[in-house]
């Protein structure tokens, strides 16, 4: 790695340190920060702040790394594949395809008359149908780009399954009743502070397998932001990398809004962000500097969304939006110029 990019890398890492620290010290329940740092090595003598701090704070802070890490680096994959800087994460209509699943299981016993009724006995339903709602569209996005060469074509294509699944969910909400819909706007919202260990553990093997597809792609990436035509001039195999990298970004979106929901701009605004302070277009720089960034940026809208010391928690979703896009609009404006 080149020297100039050292002390920035260092300081991102020292800054997801202080702001791992931070979020998990802050909540409705006011632990010493002394006590804090005891439990991080097991030893607090009150048994009820370390049961918070070990089941609820620790995996939510562990969450929000891997959410807001996935979406930067989905965010990045899509933007290099499309040479789109407004392509996000789910362009492929992968979300939609998620919240069309939940939707089913949500909505669905209105419009199916209690058919699926029985499945929200089970915690792992809502889980369950927004990965197979993700799957199916990936499916269908892949068996379409098996068949055509241009890739814009494949956006065009996963925008419209993304209208497709909407238009689906507006017929199940006018048929269902108020309760079901809160359920529903409540999903939307997105969580990261409803995963158990073992749940974490199972949403870290997949988030993993979508990182080292993304690892194996890093040379095509960078190939490809020279143009199509010349990375096949160059020998890529471009039907196999694009087809990686789609299912490396299925892998990451799928997942996460699997289980924190439709987690909105982190994924479109981050690999900008780092574009910003790292000045380069090389994958091998930007993999690793989009994840810290998009961990911190999490962490930090996170601990906004705690209202700290209040019982109350602020939908991430809003959070994200509120306190992200006036940064990028502001680094955007201080350079005048969007580095891609």
């Amino acid at each position: 790695m080149n020297n100039k990019y050292t002390s920035p890398f260092l300081i991102l890492i020292a800054l997801l340190i202080i702001c791992f620290l931070v979020n998990i010290s802050l909540g409705s329940v006011s632990i010493p920060t002394k006590e804090i740092f005891k439990s991080l090595i097991g030893h607090v003598d009150n048994e009820s702040w370390q049961y918070i701090i070990q089941n609820y704070r620790l995996p939510k802070a562990f969450t929000a790394i891997l959410v807001g890490s996935g979406l930067g680096i989905s965010g990045l994959l899509m933007q290099t594949l499309f040479r789109n800087p407004l392509a996000g994460p789910f362009v492929l209509g992968i979300s939609s395809g998620a919240s069309l699943g939940v939707a089913l299981v949500i909505l669905g016993s209105g419009f199916f008359g209690g058919v699926f009724t029985t499945l929200l006995i089970s915690k792992w339903s809502v889980v369950i149908a927004a990965s197979l709602g993700s799957f199916l569209v990936l499916l269908a996005v892949m068996i379409v780009s098996s068949k055509i060469r241009d890739t814009m074509a494949i956006l065009i294509i996963g925008l419209m399954f993304g209208s497709i699944t909407a238009a689906v969910v507006s017929v199940l909400s006018y048929f269902s009743s108020a309760e079901q819909l809160q359920q529903y706007v409540f999903w939307g919202f997105g969580s990261l502070g409803n995963l158990s260990w073992n749940e974490l553990l199972i949403f870290f093997l997949i988030y993993l397998a979508g990182v080292l597809l993304t690892i194996v792609s890093i040379k095509g990436l960078n190939t490809l932001l020279l143009g199509e035509n010349y990375a096949k001039s160059l020998g890529l195999n471009l039907k196999q990398s694009r087809l990686i990298i789609i299912i490396a970004t299925s892998l990451l979106a799928g997942t996460i809004t699997a289980f924190a929901g439709p987690i909105a701009f982190v994924g479109l605004a981050i690999p900008h962000m780092t574009r910003q302070v790292f000045h380069t277009s090389n994958h091998k720089i930007l993999l690793p500097a989009v994840f810290l960034f998009g961990a911190i940026v999490m962490l930090i809208c996170d601990s906004i969304a705690q209202l700290p010391t209040s019982d109350y928690t602020l939908p991430i979703n809003a959070i994200t939006s509120l306190v992200g896009a006036p940064v990028v609009i502001w680094l955007l404006v201080r350079k005048r110029k969007m580095l891609f």
